[in-house]
C-alpha cells in the first residue's frame, strides 16, 4: 500500500489546493473495470480479484481493512445507507455476502478473521448491488433480472424480469421506497414496484450504446442516466409527468463549450493572473473521442454557489451531481444543465492515473472535500483522490461577472450621460423678424392666429379633413365612453394565481395567408392588444377581443416588432421593409415614419425606453437611441405641416461589431441597462448612463438568440426587487435559458417544447413565476421557474405558435400563431362574466 503522495503545483498555486492523491495501491490482477464504492467514511474496492479492501477516508493513517470470503473475482460492491450499523455488500459468481463493518473492525482488533453473512449463492454474474434506504432489502442485479433479497431472513422477496440485456445499475426511489428503477445494456430503463413485483413503466430504446450509470435526485425529482458514448438522459419523476424526457446532454459538447467559456473569462482577467504556474500541470495532448459516464453521484454546492433566493431559485434548491468519466470529473448542474467545473486527469502530470477504467465519487453535504476512487484503464493501479471542491469551482468561474449590474439604478444620471439629452429649445419657436416703423415704434407686428374655437371661420369643417388625410379608422364615441366607464383595472394581479390553462376566447385575425408574427399587451393598463401580421398590417384589439380592431396600414413588409408606450397612447412597429413607424392609437394614424434614409441597416428590434423618453432600436451592429417629439396640438388647418420630429442622440456598436439579433430594456421604470444578443451567440449588457459596454458573455446558446425577455412585472404587481434582474433568452433548437443579470449565469434551462427551426417567442408572467413559450407542435407551453420541465401545455392551435403574451392586469395569456387566429386562456378557477 502506498502512502499519501506529495502536494504539487497547479495553475492557482498548488495542486494541493484542488486535488491530493491520498492513497495508491497496485493490484496483482488488472484493475480496468473493477467495481468501486464510496461512503462518508470508507471507500471499497476489490484487490487481487477476490479480496475486498476498504480505506478510511476521514483518517488516511488507519490501516486498510481487508475482507476475504469470495473465491471468484468480485463484480459488484455497495454500501448501506444507515450509519450504525454500516453495512457493505459484495457479490461474485459464487456468493453475495453482507458485511457489518463495525463487527469486522472488532474482529480485526481481536486478531480474528472477519466473516460476513452469505445472502445468496450462484446467482449469476452480478453487475450491480443496491441497498434500500432502510437497509432491509438488497437489490441484486444478476444477468437480465433483479432479485430482491430480504437481509434479515436472507430470502428472495421478488424476482423482476423484463430486461433483454444485463442490468448495469439500479436505484431505489428516495420518496417512494417501494419503487426501484433499473437501466440495462438493452439501452432502456424500467420502473418497478418491488413490493408486488410488477412493472410500472418501460421506456423505449434511448440510444445506440449501453446505459452504464443511474442516479435519482430527490430535490429536483429527476432521473439521470448515462451511457457509454457520453450522453446523459434526464427524465422527470414528478407525479403526472409520466416519466417525460426533460433533456439530453452530450458530455463532450458541454466540456468543449465550458472550456471556451473559461478561456474567455481568463482573457478578461488582469495580465498578472493570466500566467499560471505550470509545475506539475500540463495540457492534455489530445481530446477524448468519447466520455463514457462511468459513475454518477450527488454534489452539494450550496456552500460555494451562494445567491439570494429569487422566485424560488436558490442554491439550496439547485441540485448538482458528479459525473465520473475516463478522462476526468465533471460537476453538472441539474437546473441549467451546464457544467460548473471540470477536472481533467491529464492536466495533472503527477497523478498516477490519467485514463480511468472505473470511477466512484462521494461528497458530504456542506463539506468542501470530495473523495474520488479511480482505477487505471491500462494498468493495475487504484488511487484515492481528495478534491477541494470550492477551489476547483472558483478557479473556473468568472470574476465579478456582473456583480455590479442591476436593472434598478443605483446612481444618479451622470452629466455626460446620453440619457440627459434634451432637444435644444424643444418647445420654443424662433421669433419672427420684427420691423419697427417711425410712427408706431411701440406697436409690434404679430403673426395672424386662427383660433380653433371660432365657428364662423369654417376652417374646422369636414372638407379640411377630407382634403389632407381622411381618418378611415375613427372609432365611435361610444367606444371612448365605454372605455372611460370601464376604466383601468385597479385590482392587483394575484401573485399566487395558477397559470392560464382554460381556453377563454378565440378570434380570427385575418382571412387568407397572413401569419401573426408578434403580439403585445399595452403595458400601462392592459386594455389593448397589438398584433403584427405578415400581410403588412398592424391590428389593435381590445384586451377581451371584442369589437372591431383598429387597423394600421402603411408598411410594405411583414410587421416583425410591436411595442406599446407606457401610457398606452402610442404604438411602435418595425417591419421587414426596413422602416420604423410610430402610430397614434387615439387618432388611428401615422405619427412618425423613419425609413432607410435614417438607418444604414434594417431595424431588427425597437421599443420605447426610459419611460417613453426615447426610442431604443438595433440597426446592424449598432445600438441607437432616438429622441422624438410628437406634436399633440389639434390644429385642423395646419395638419399638413410635419411637426413631429426625431433625432438620433446616441449610437454604440457591439463588441466585435456583430449584428444585433435581439435587444431588451425596461420601460416601466427608469433603468440604465440594455441587453443585446449578437449573431455570434454573445450576450452583451450596455450601461447607457456610462455610455459603454458593461459586461459580456459568450456562447449563450448553440444558435443565435432570437429573443431576450426580461421579467418586467406590471403596474398591477409588486415583486421582490431581485426578481427584476431575471431575464430569459431563447434560440431555435436550444430551448429557453433563465439568467440572473447580477452574475450573468444561466440559472435554469427549459427544453420541453419543440422548437427546431421557427423562432418561437417567450413571455414572463406579471407575477414572475411562469414563462410561456410558443412551439412548433401547435401548442403553447407554460414553465414554472422552479422546475426544468413544462407544467402545462395549451392546445387549440392549428399551426406553429409564434408569439405569446401575458395580460398585465389579469391571469390570461394570448398566443399568436401562423394560422391567422388568436386564442386566449385563463386560469381554471376564473369564469368569464358577460
Amino acid at each position: 500500500m502506498g502512502e499519501p503522495r506529495g502536494i504539487f503545483c497547479s495553475a492557482q498555486g498548488c495542486v494541493g489546493d484542488v486535488i491530493i492523491e491520498q492513497r495508491l495501491v497496485e493490484s496483482k490482477e488488472p484493475a480496468s473495470h473493477v467495481p468501486l464504492a464510496c461512503s462518508a467514511q470508507y471507500c471499497a474496492f476489490p484487490v487481487d480479484g477476490n479480496v475486498l479492501c476498504l480505506w478510511n477516508t476521514t483518517d488516511p493513517s488507519y490501516q486498510p481493512l481487508t475482507l476475504r470470503g469470495h473465491h471468484e473475482p468480485i463484480t459488484a460492491v455497495a454500501f448501506g445507507n444507515t450509519v450504525s450499523p454500516l453495512l457493505i455488500c459484495s457479490a461474485s459468481q459464487d456468493y453475495v455476502i453482507m458485511w457489518s463493518l463495525d463487527e469486522c473492525r472488532q474482529k480485526v482488533l481481536q486478531g480474528l478473521s472477519p466473516r460476513g453473512v452469505v445472502m445468496g449463492t450462484l446467482l449469476g454474474q452480478v453487475l450491480c448491488l443496491r441497498l434500500s434506504p432502510d437497509d432491509r432489502t438488497v437489490a441484486v442485479c444478476a444477468g437480465n433480472k433483479i432479485l430482491m433479497l430480504d437481509i434479515e431472513s436472507r430470502s428472495i422477496l421478488a424476482e423482476l424480469e423484463g430486461h433483454r440485456g444485463h442490468v448495469t445499475a439500479a436505484e431505489f426511489c428516495p420518496w417512494q421506497t417501494h419503487i426501484i428503477i433499473s437501466v440495462s445494456e438493452d439501452r432502456s430503463f424500467k420502473v418497478w414496484d418491488h413490493h408486488v413485483g410488477s412493472l410500472i413503466y418501460n421506456s423505449p430504446v434511448l440510444t445506440a450504446f449501453p446505459l452504464l450509470s443511474l442516479l435519482i435526485d430527490a430535490k429536483s425529482r429527476q432521473l439521470v442516466t448515462g451511457c457509454a458514448n457520453g450522453q446523459l438522459w434526464i427524465f422527470s419523476l414528478v407525479e403526472g409527468h409520466h416519466f417525460r424526457c426533460v433533456t439530453r446532454v452530450s458530455l463532450k459538447k458541454k466540456s468543449e463549450s465550458f472550456s471556451r467559456r473559461v478561456e474567455s473569462r481568463l482573457c478578461c482577467l488582469p495580465e498578472e493572473s493570466q500566467h499560471p504556474c505550470t509545475h506539475g500541470l500540463e495540457k492534455g495532448d489530445e481530446v477524448e473521442a468519447s466520455l463514457p459516464v462511468l459513475g454518477l453521484a450527488p454534489c452539494d454546492l450550496s456552500a460555494i454557489v451562494s445567491a439570494p433566493c429569487v422566485c424560488g431559485l436558490s442554491s439550496e434548491t439547485t441540485s448538482c451531481l458528479w459525473i465520473g468519466s475516463s478522462a476526468g470529473l465533471f460537476i453538472f448542474n441539474l437546473a441549467n444543465f451546464e457544467l460548473e467545473a471540470v477536472l481533467h486527469y491529464r492536466d495533472f502530470r503527477s497523478l498516477s492515473i490519467h485514463v480511468a477504467g472505473s470511477c466512484a465519487v462521494m461528497s458530504k453535504a456542506n463539506d468542501d472535500k470530495a473523495i474520488c476512487l479511480l482505477t487505471s484503464l491500462f494498468g493495475r493501479k487504484i488511487v484515492m483522490l481528495e478534491i477541494r471542491v470550492a477551489a476547483l469551482v472558483r478557479s473556473q468561474q468568472g470574476h465579478d461577472a456582473g456583480r455590479h449590474l442591476s436593472v434598478l439604478p443605483r446612481t444618479c444620471v451622470g452629466p455626460t450621460s446620453p440619457l440627459c439629452f434634451t432637444t435644444a429649445k424643444e418647445s420654443k419657436t424662433p421669433p419672427a423678424p420684427q420691423r419697427q416703423s417711425a410712427g408706431r415704434s411701440t406697436v409690434k407686428d404679430q403673426p395672424l392666429v386662427f383660433h380653433t374655437k371660432v365657428r364662423s371661420s369654417g376652417y374646422a369643417s369636414a372638407p379640411h379633413v377630407t382634403m389632407f388625410s381622411p381618418k378611415a379608422n375613427t372609432r365611435k364615441r361610444g367606444d371612448h365612453s365605454s372605455r372611460c366607464r370601464d376604466g383601468p383595472r385597479s385590482k392587483e394581479y394575484p401573485l399566487e394565481s395558477s397559470p392560464p390553462t382554460k381556453l377563454y376566447k378565440q378570434r380570427v385575425l385575418a382571412h387568407g395567408p397572413a401569419a401573426a408574427h408578434c403580439v403585445q399587451y399595452s403595458a400601462g393598463d392592459g386594455q389593448w392588444l397589438a398584433c403584427g401580421l405578415a400581410n403588412h398590417l398592424l391590428l389593435a384589439f381590445r384586451a377581451d377581443l371584442s369589437g372591431t380592431p383598429t387597423v394600421f396600414s402603411g408598411h410594405d413588409g411583414a410587421v416583425s416588432t410591436v411595442c406599446w408606450s407606457h401610457d398606452s397612447r402610442w404604438l411602435l412597429s418595425a417591419s421587414q421593409d426596413g422602416t420604423l413607424r410610430l402610430w397614434s392609437l387615439r387618432r388611428a394614424e401615422l405619427a412618425l415614419c423613419l425609413g432607410k434614409d435614417v438607418f444604414s441597416k434594417p431595424v431588427r428590434s425597437a421599443q420605447f425606453y426610459y419611460v417613453d423618453t426615447f426610442v431604443l432600436l438595433s440597426s446592424g451592429p449598432e445600438l441607437q437611441l432616438l429622441k422624438y417629439h410628437i406634436d399633440t396640438c389639434k390644429d385642423e388647418i395646419q395638419r399638413y405641416k410635419q411637426k413631429n420630429r426625431c433625432k438620433r442622440v446616441f449610437r454604440l456598436p457591439t463588441t466585435g461589431r456583430t449584428e444585433i439579433t435581439s435587444l431588451s430594456a425596461v420601460n416601466d421604470f427608469y433603468s440604465y441597462l440594455v441587453l443585446t444578443a449578437g449573431r455570434n451567440r454573445t450576450l452583451e449588457v450596455f450601461d447607457l448612463n456610462a455610455g459603454r459596454s458593461a459586461a459580456m458573455t459568450v456562447e449563450v446558446h448553440s444558435r443565435p438568440v432570437h429573443q431576450i425577455c426580461q421579467n418586467k412585472g406590471s403596474s398591477f404587481t409588486t415583486q421582490q426587487h431581485e426578481a427584476y434582474n431575471l431575464f430569459a433568452t431563447t434560440a431555435s433548437g436550444d430551448g429557453i435559458k433563465l439568467w440572473d443579470l447580477r452574475t450573468l449565469r444561466c440559472e435554469r434551462l427549459f427544453e420541453g417544447h419543440p422548437n427546431h427551426g421557427y423562432p418561437c417567442g417567450i413571455a414572463f408572467s406579471p407575477c414572475g413565476r411562469y414563462v410561456a413559450s410558443g412551439a412548433e407542435d401547435r401548442h403553447a407551453y407554460m414553465y414554472d421557474l422552479g422546475s426544468s420541465t413544462f407544467s402545462h401545455r395549451l392546445a387549440g392551435h392549428t399551426d406553429t405558435v409564434t408569439s405569446v403574451a401575458f395580460s398585465p392586469a389579469a391571469p390570461q395569456t394570448k398566443p399568436h400563431r401562423t394560422d391567422e387566429s388568436q386564442l386566449s386562456w385563463e386560469p381554471v378557477n376564473l369564469r368569464h362574466i358577460p
